[in-house]
């Protein structure tokens, strides 16, 4: 049990770390840098998207257009490895940003027009949350195509033109039970990020200045448990570290 009348620990400001502390704390603080080529990497790995993307765009152009010779299923699995290209390019500029942001430096970009509502209040935890919620999209991309490719499916197997498995019911059953473990994986993380905000130490109210009316009179609990005098009219002013949590009854007023 913490016993709050005891004095607050008093530390002198006149040591401090030495100067070899210093630029070894500043040398470990500036090797965070070395992720900056990473995310310059994911840039280039973005560029080759882009470049894949509109590949497959005009290989689905000359297909139904041009040459006129493709099925409705053959479309519609065109434009899914569009939509699949698009969410992995989401996917990476979520890492890119959000992790730059997080473990790298502040981008500032507070104010501007196109700034991401997710990027002002970006963590670790949310971008675990987040990364969690597009793999499962990409994953449900990657199944609907399955799924469209079984409905052709024969003695348990999917052929190409050239008689090469493409897909069997036991590899179709493994893409389930790995987006099923996905998602499972996403709930876990939410709720583990849910918990971290409702964690008594950050549902505390906390308190940055001022002082603490309680206003039970006569209250000897509360003189016993918090430090303070009580003033004519009864009531009892104290003054409590930052981030404890208020006796009953009490309220807090901001010094003028």
């Amino acid at each position: 049990m913490i016993d709050r009348s005891a004095p607050p620990i008093e530390r002198s400001a006149e040591r401090g770390p030495g100067p070899a502390s210093r630029t070894l704390a500043g040398f470990i603080f500036a090797s965070r840098w070395l992720q900056a080529p990473l995310y310059l990497g994911l840039i280039i790995a973005q560029a080759v998207y882009v470049v894949l993307f509109f590949v497959e765009l005009w290989h689905l152009v000359e297909n139904a257009i041009i040459a006129g010779h493709i099925s409705e299923t053959e479309v519609m699995l065109s434009v899914l490895a569009l939509i699949d290209i698009v969410m992995i390019a989401n996917l990476l500029i979520m890492v890119i940003i959000g992790g730059y942001e997080t473990f790298v430096s502040k981008i500032r970009v507070e104010g501007h027009h196109d700034e991401p509502d997710w990027l002002s209040h970006v963590n670790a935890n949310l971008l675990k949350v987040k990364l969690a919620i597009s793999i499962i999209s990409i994953s449900s991309i990657h199944l609907l195509k399955t799924f469209i490719e079984v409905g052709r499916m024969e003695d348990g197997v999917v052929r190409n033109a050239d008689g090469s498995v493409l897909y069997s019911w036991d590899g179709v059953l493994w893409e389930v039970v790995i987006h099923l473990a996905f998602i499972v994986s996403a709930l876990a993380l939410a709720w583990i990020d849910r918990m971290s905000h409702h964690s008594p130490a950050a549902s505390a109210q906390p308190i940055t200045a001022g002082r603490i009316e309680a206003g039970l009179r006569g209250a000897d609990t509360a003189a016993s448990a918090w430090s303070g005098a009580a003033d004519p009219d009864g009531f009892i002013t104290v003054r409590v570290p930052v981030g404890s949590p208020l006796p009953e009854g009490a309220r807090t007023v901001d010094e003028r």
